[in-house]
């Protein structure tokens, strides 16, 4: 008896887990199509280190975390120039707060317990909880993911804090025929569904497509015959700000459940999804 994705071509636009994220869209009979939208990570090494000596040195009120793969690459990298302890130790004695699961996971590893937490994994989610803290005078550190974070910047500065940002990473583009590929397969509808893992992917996607001049024919082919399928409601979010209108998103936010929910909805295509 077939699976839910019995022949679907599904699209992965990650870069990480890609097997096995293959894995569980074949064992659900599909046909898993590697298609990276969010090109690689690159350690900004230099720069974070003297921002790292910086933290370490002057200490901070708040440190604000926003990404598990940042928070691993900050331990990594103040390994790597022998201040863990004392990163550690100034993350310990000041306030923290923390977006999306991952990083409250990984701060746990850690023995951090984050005075705050978003609500819905989003940077609108964790503004919100901070809504109530007093930060006048007070100086925050965050922590991007590898791109700039305007909307909590300006957010803190107008509340009186004094803001400082470390970029331990930074996104890269991917390869223009593989956007060129990918955009081609939405068009055409030779792939059935596209996995959007994060909003990077989004961005890049629809970058490439709008200065390709292919974004009226992406979006008409996502609205009318490719699934477009996200990880969770930033993901999502982003789809919509573009004008994607049918949107699969599963209730638990994980690669897997996203896969799972796919099949499911493939098994019953009247199931609900955003509209």
């Amino acid at each position: 008896m077939a699976r839910g994705l019995d022949g679907k071509r599904i699209v992965i636009t990650g870069s990480r887990k890609l097997n096995e994220l293959s894995a569980i869209i074949e064992k659900h009979d599909g046909i898993p199509v590697i298609r990276p939208q969010q090109g690689t990570l690159l350690l900004a090494e230099n720069e974070v280190e003297r921002d790292l000596l910086n933290l370490v040195e002057s200490g901070t009120d708040w440190m604000i975390f926003t990404t598990g793969t940042g928070l691993e690459a900050l331990l990594q990298q103040a390994e790597r120039i022998g201040v863990t302890q004392s990163l550690l130790t100034v993350v310990k004695q000041s306030k923290v707060a923390a977006r999306g699961y991952k990083t409250f996971a990984m701060l746990k590893k850690i023995g951090i317990k984050p005075i705050v937490i978003d609500d819905d994994g989003t940077t609108q989610g964790l503004i919100r909880e901070l809504q109530s803290y007093a930060f006048e005078g007070q100086g925050v550190t965050i922590q991007l993911h590898g791109e700039p974070m305007p909307l909590l910047v300006a957010f803190l500065k107008n509340k009186g804090a004094a803001t400082r940002t470390l970029l331990p990473y930074k996104h890269i583009a991917p390869d223009d025929k593989v956007s060129r590929q990918l955009c081609q397969e939405i068009m055409d509808g030779s792939v059935d569904a596209v996995c959007f893992t994060t909003a990077v992917q989004v961005r890049y996607l629809y970058d490439f497509s709008k200065n390709n001049g292919y974004y009226l024919r992406i979006n008409e082919s996502f609205n009318t015959k490719v699934l477009a399928t996200a990880v969770g409601r930033v993901t999502a979010e982003a789809l919509k700000e573009e004008g994607v209108r049918r949107i699969l998103t599963p209730e638990t936010e994980r690669m897997g459940a996203m896969i799972v929910e796919l099949s499911h909805y493939y098994q019953n295509p009247s199931t609900d999804i955003q509209q």
